[in-house]
């Protein structure tokens, strides 16, 4: 008011949206965009029917506050100037809140404030899309609402986090359990990749080398770590971080998988006591510290990345990995020990030649999202997508 920028009006006060040429340079509205009336009935009194109230007179029975103005309540959008300039100061980093926000309640907001204290300042505004129900906005009355507790009673809280961040912040997030599975899925594949890697390097996190990390693993990082930085400098573009990860995580696997084939070919020379017959062509191939250097920097590289998204477990991989496997079987309706008797009836039907009944425990248990894997010491399980009839 003392900034000639709203009026009283029988107890009531309202900001002057044509005292404020900048008015709806938030939203980028037209001032002929806003219908009147069109959430509460018009006020014949107001200078411009897009004024907006500050302080409302008190009707009867209502709670007031005292005031120059008689006895009322502050404005809808006037306690959020109030609180952030207060606790935050007039210029501060981030203002987030749904999109639906965007008008009447932040342009307001940023008007009021603005035409008060004109250093006031909102760096940066951030304003989050809807949740939807498989394709449907969420609701009571349609009963199509979950809560975050009903979500991780059946998935672990990181798989929510990825799937969250599978879709950028300001669009709609469409929920569904097949986006779900899906994410839970990718979350286990990382957390045991990682988990595989750090059992195999674990004997040698102590040891000091000189060997530099290969030119193909150090460039995969210095890439991964570049086009990070872009993604999420561009405002949060955590879907291209996520599949950002894909190439360090498969080369993980084959350094994994190459190493392991190396020991065993070097333990099988040390028994025969032979030595590698080409000299030169031995010394062309990657030596077991170059597989070491390359997993080290790797692994690191993906830690801390998705320690920065807060996709790292706060327990350890081996807990966290339990954990969604029990979420798995909680899922399927099954515990471990149902599980394990279907694997043994399934092993005993492949020891009987019954490959009919051995292959439809598996597609079952695939169908609820527990994947069979037969190796060398017996079969073993992980959680995965659910597999379609």
């Amino acid at each position: 008011m003392e900034n000639g920028k709203a009026y009283a009006m029988e107890g009531d006060v309202y900001f002057s949206v044509d005292s404020f040429p900048e008015y709806l340079s938030l939203s980028g509205r037209k001032l002929d965009h806003n219908l009147a009336g069109s959430r509460v009935a018009v006020d014949t009194r107001k200078r411009n029917p897009a004024d907006f109230a500050l302080w409302k007179a008190a009707k009867e029975g209502e709670p007031y506050w005292e005031s120059p103005w008689g006895h009322g309540r502050p404005g809808w959008h006037i306690e959020c100037s109030a609180m952030s300039a207060h606790y935050l100061g007039h210029v501060f980093d981030i203002h987030g809140g749904g999109k639906d926000l965007i008008f009447p309640h932040h342009e307001n907001e940023l008007a009021q404030s603005r035409a008060a204290y004109p250093e006031s300042e909102v760096k940066c505004w951030m304003h989050n899309g809807f949740v939807n129900k498989d394709d449907q906005k969420m609701s009571k009355s349609d009963k199509n609402f979950f809560t975050i507790r009903d979500i991780i009673d059946l998935y672990h809280p990181m798989a929510l986090r990825f799937f969250l961040m599978r879709t950028h912040y300001r669009s709609d997030v469409n929920h569904s359990d097949k986006a779900l599975e899906i994410a839970s899925d990718r979350v286990y594949y990382i957390y045991q990749t990682l988990y595989d890697c750090g059992e195999v390097l674990s004997p040698y996190r102590e040891e000091n080398t000189s060997v530099l990390v290969p030119a193909e693993e150090q460039d995969m990082v210095n890439k991964h770590h570049s086009e990070f930085l872009d993604s999420m400098a561009d405002d949060l573009r955590t879907t291209d971080v996520l599949d950002g990860f894909t190439d360090l995580l498969k080369a993980i696997n084959s350094n994994l998988n190459d190493f392991k084939k190396l020991q065993q070919k070097l333990e099988q020379q040390k028994k025969k006591q032979q030595r590698p017959k080409q000299q030169k062509q031995q010394q062309a191939q990657k030596q077991p510290e170059d597989y070491i250097q390359a997993m080290f920097a790797l692994e690191t590289e993906i830690k801390t990345k998705i320690t920065i998204l807060g996709l790292m477990p706060s327990s350890s991989l081996a807990e966290a990995l339990k954990q969604l496997k029990d979420k798995a079987l909680k899922r399927a309706g099954l515990t471990e020990e149902l599980l394990q008797e279907q694997i043994e009836q399934r092993a005993v039907a492949r020891k009987n030649k019954q490959f009919e009944v051995s292959d439809q425990i598996r597609k079952q248990l695939g169908r609820q999202g527990i994947a069979l894997m037969d190796e060398p010491t017996g079969t073993v399980w992980r959680p995965c997508e659910p597999e379609t009839e």
